[in-house]
């Protein structure tokens, strides 16, 4: 038998996304890669067309009108992972992923809020010269995850 809570689980999502395009690409890396769920935070997106797969129909999907509102709602246990190119963040060649948590992305024009950096339980960054298309950042998060837990 299969414990859940030894097993963990994950969740990613974006903060402010700047294009659809991002969205439906990093939801279909998501279902590829094991998600738990998917979700968003602000209102800076429209249609996914490019969600191929139809991740929105095969995992949950949340959305969120601020941070606030996603913080206060994380799950129980789940701990907090940004994704931001900050002095503060750890190298994700030496990071260990959580069993339970939550990857939140930042767009790649603002990054992720000042918020959400202070309440990050985590702060990860990996080798790049500049800032990386928030699906191909949470994708390799997830590739990572991936190739390091299992």
């Amino acid at each position: 038998m299969i414990n859940n809570l030894e097993q963990g689980f994950f969740g990613i999502g974006i903060q402010n996304g700047k294009t659809p395009e991002n969205l439906g690409v990093l939801w279909r890396s998501a279902q590829n890669m094991g998600a738990s769920f998917i979700f968003t935070i602000g209102n800076r997106y429209a249609k996914q067309a490019c969600d191929t797969h139809k991740a929105v129909g095969a995992m949950p999907y949340f959305h969120y009108d601020t941070f606030e509102d996603f913080y206060k709602n994380l799950p129980k246990g789940a701990q907090l992972v940004g994704v931001e190119l900050d002095e503060k963040a750890v190298p994700l060649e030496t990071f260990t992923h959580p069993r339970r948590c939550v990857y939140l992305l930042g767009a790649e024009d603002h990054g992720l809020s000042n918020a959400a950096i202070e309440k990050s339980h985590f702060l990860v960054k990996f080798k790049s010269t500049l800032s990386l298309n928030v699906s191909v950042a949470g994708s390799i998060i997830m590739y990572d995850r991936q190739a390091k837990l299992f």
